[in-house]
């Protein structure tokens, strides 16, 4: 084999390997977009031996396995891109409905100039321990509004919660933030009933509540925001809305701030 065939085989060694890749992460468009360019790639009057060229492959990568490290690290990059991209079109078009839906508890300054939204879980752990960080935000940013996205993805219990949350939101949305502190940091699963006791304990009429849960367009409040996460490739709690970005877990007040004042900056 002459060294020109040699490199040009190769080079298909690689883009095999690179299609083989995109084999594995599930990407099957990609792959048979690949498939036609190494076609193109090979000559019609270069003939290539399958074992032979499946011999340079492995040898090629067992050589030089970084490369699909490589090949990785850039597909995730470019997965993240797209999905900023998306999500910021999904931000664009459904603004109200993530900054200023009448279902969602608001703390801070109601008025601030910059709002971060929370999705989040009455019985996920890291919600319960990112409620510092809110408080820490609100304290620290006269200018913050903080808004609570009921996002009950743990269960029938969490969802039984959210819907007391969401019922006494809109009849004492007052106390609220009262409300939201006691049931999440509360010892034990968040339930209907320990949900009911924390509402009782505020001054809430009990008949009143249980009328006001039947109300249904708090399910369909709850369906928009399983939408909405959906869009925003939201599926853990919690997660944030910060200005035209979304983020995911929970990752600390200094994180948190950092967007703040990046959203600040967009203004």
């Amino acid at each position: 084999m002459n060294k020109a065939v040699l490199l040009g085989t190769t080079g298909v060694a690689v883009a095999l390997a690179m299609l083989a890749f995109g084999f594995a992460s599930g990407n099957a468009q990609t792959a048979k977009a690949d498939t036609a360019q190494i076609a193109q790639a090979t000559s019609s009057d270069t003939k290539i031996d399958r074992a032979e060229v499946e011999g340079i492959i492995r040898d090629y990568l067992l050589k030089n396995p970084e490369v699909l490290l490589e090949v990785q690290d850039a597909l995730e990059a470019k997965q993240k891109e797209e999905q900023r991209i998306a999500s910021l079109g999904v931000i664009t078009k459904a603004k109200e409905e993530i900054f200023n839906s009448a279902f969602d508890g608001v703390v801070g300054n109601p008025d601030g100039k910059v709002t971060i939204v929370e999705f989040y879980d009455y019985n996920c752990g890291f919600c319960k321990r990112a409620m510092e960080d809110m408080q820490a935000l609100t304290k620290a940013d006269p200018d913050l509004r903080f808004v609570l996205k009921e996002f009950p993805i743990l269960g029938p219990e969490s969802q039984k919660a959210s819907v007391v949350s969401m019922a006494f939101h809109l009849m004492m949305p007052e106390k609220y933030g009262e409300f939201h502190k006691a049931l999440l940091i509360g010892q034990g699963r968040a339930t209907e009933a320990s949900a009911m006791k924390v509402a009782l304990s505020l001054g809430a009429d009990e008949a009143a509540l249980r009328e006001k849960m039947k109300d249904p367009t708090i399910n369909e409040a709850l369906a928009k925001t399983y939408d909405l996460a959906n869009k925003l490739a939201i599926t853990g709690t919690p997660s944030y809305v910060v200005g035209n970005e979304v983020v995911f877990g929970a990752l600390g007040q200094e994180v948190l701030a950092e967007k703040i004042e990046a959203a600040k900056a967009a203004l």
